[in-house]
């Protein structure tokens, strides 16, 4: 009796954590199309928010000309309806959009307008209705509607971190959609029993189908090699394929639109199916005698392995800040426990910060997406602590996506620009081919040495990968690179 009297109030909470647990989830859905930059998190947040500010303003006047209780449950109701549809039509329709030539950030845009406007514009109607019916007396009106946002307000935090820490982890982007639409038919249901009871429990009925299905689904795909977690920090694939190049059974993993992020062939695990990470090998030649070895971005760990086998007398320390990424690598990409392999899960940055250990060599293959390094280690002050971080004569070799010159070129020239205010030598070295304006893996190469090399080797592949110098002039037309100010996004959407 007592929850049916604070019926407003627990609505009016639960709708405020479920419309945060729809935004971040929100991310999810969109990533695998569109990717998770800066860009993207814009058009969702801003979408979601101008269509809850419409919201707002419609409940009002909706419930200015009629506030029931059974209407309420009918808007509760809506939303989960909404959701419903949303969750039906996001693949194919996300699909068809990433396959029309369009700007990505239009697509990222047109995206969450269409799957993520009607859901959060109903959601919006909810708390102007229940301060409306639960004013009584214009005295203490103020109270009322502060009471009423305030719960609101600490349901979306509640949300938040629920979804952040443990839902979306656990339970994955389709199946959270559902979840998130059962609370709401479950909340409508006990708002108002009478109104469309046997529309909601249908509904109700048709959502486990559907959760169901999708579990069906999700093990047919398991069975056949297709993996599709979501962990705390991204959406990850993995999935079998044939390699482009030497057509041999390969192990993708997935994180973005643009680019896979791991390959490990089926039949040789420890040889390297993407060309940049054979570039690593320079390390024989900028720093022969190296023994303790760092790489910043663990992913698949499919060249930590190769590392260990073909250099048995060093060590490499990982830093990966997805513990889920390491336990995926340890059940799909054969990552075994080795005591030359250290596995530090943080952020790249804020390891670089603590870290006291001294490196021979460190390596980077850290991305927020496929083109775009995490900002905080594109920084001068970033670069500082890695330079910090290597013995004297040691070596940083950094994959960058980029190109050299032109407008795709801005991010390289800027970290370029950055690495050289820290450096004493700074080298680039173009994997694919020597177009300067073509977007491909660039290797930078950083050297805690005032010594020249000759860039002559004896060993063919060795002196294939020197042969790939940038010997033309980087032009020094963008800004280094700080922390108070690394427009690492607004880069890389010029390459797009």
């Amino acid at each position: 009796m007592r929850l049916n009297k604070y019926y407003l109030e627990i609505a009016v909470f639960l709708c405020g954590a479920v419309v945060m647990i729809f935004e971040l989830v929100g991310s999810r859905v969109l990533a695998p199309y569109v990717g998770t930059s800066t860009f993207v998190w814009t058009n969702l947040i801003g979408v979601i928010l101008g269509s809850l500010s419409l919201g707002y303003w419609w409940g009002g006047k909706i419930a200015d000309r009629q506030a029931t209780r059974q209407r309420f449950s009918l808007i509760i109701f809506l939303a989960a309806l909404a959701i419903i549809l949303m969750i039906l039509v996001k693949d194919v329709l996300l699909k068809s959009l990433s396959n029309w030539e369009l700007n990505i950030e239009f697509v990222a845009f047109l995206s969450a307008l269409i799957l993520f406007s009607p859901a959060s514009i109903i959601l919006g109607f909810i708390s102007p209705y229940a301060v409306k019916l639960k004013i009584n007396n214009l005295n203490t009106s103020g109270a009322t509607v502060g009471n009423l946002y305030a719960l609101s307000t600490i349901g979306s935090i509640f949300g938040t971190f629920l979804a952040g820490y443990y839902l979306i982890p656990r339970f994955g982007t389709t199946r959270l959609l559902i979840i998130i639409a059962v609370v709401l038919i479950f909340l409508a249901i006990s708002v108002s029993i009478k109104r469309l009871f046997k529309t909601k429990v249908a509904a109700l009925f048709f959502l486990g189908i559907l959760l169901v299905l999708q579990m069906i689904v999700k093990e047919s795909q398991a069975a056949r090699g297709f993996i599709d977690v979501d962990t705390e920090y991204s959406r990850v694939f993995i999935y079998p394929g044939i390699d482009y190049k030497t057509k041999k059974p390969i192990l993708n993993l997935k994180t973005d639109p643009l680019g896979t992020q791991s390959g490990m062939f089926l039949e040789n695990d420890t040889e390297l199916a993407f060309l940049y990470t054979k570039y690593y090998h320079l390390a024989e030649y900028f720093k022969a005698d190296f023994e303790k070895t760092l790489i910043i971005g663990g992913a698949g760990y499919v060249f930590p392995r190769h590392f260990l086998k073909r250099y048995p007398s060093a060590t490499i320390d990982v830093v990966e800040i997805d513990p889920q990424l390491t336990t995926l690598a340890k059940k799909y990409f054969r990552l075994v426990d080795d005591p030359r392999l250290k596995i530090y899960h943080a952020d790249g940055r804020v390891f670089l910060n603590k870290n006291q250990a001294k490196y021979d060599v460190i390596f980077g293959d850290a991305f927020q997406g496929i083109l775009t390094v995490p900002y905080q280690l594109t920084t001068k002050e970033a670069i500082a602590k890695m330079y910090s971080s290597l013995n004297e004569g040691g070596v940083a070799i950094v994959n960058i996506v980029s190109a050299i010159e032109g407008s795709a070129g801005e991010f390289l020239r800027a970290e370029y620009a950055t690495y050289k205010s820290i450096f004493p030598q700074v080298y680039l070295f173009p994997a694919q081919d020597m177009s300067g304006s073509r977007r491909q893996n660039i290797i930078l190469v950083a050297l805690k040495s005032s010594q020249t090399p000759d860039f002559k080797s004896n060993d063919s592949e060795i002196s294939q990968f020197l042969s790939h110098l940038w010997i033309k002039t980087v032009v020094e037309d963008k800004p280094i690179l700080t922390d108070d100010l690394a427009p690492v996004d607004y880069y890389a959407r010029k390459m797009l």
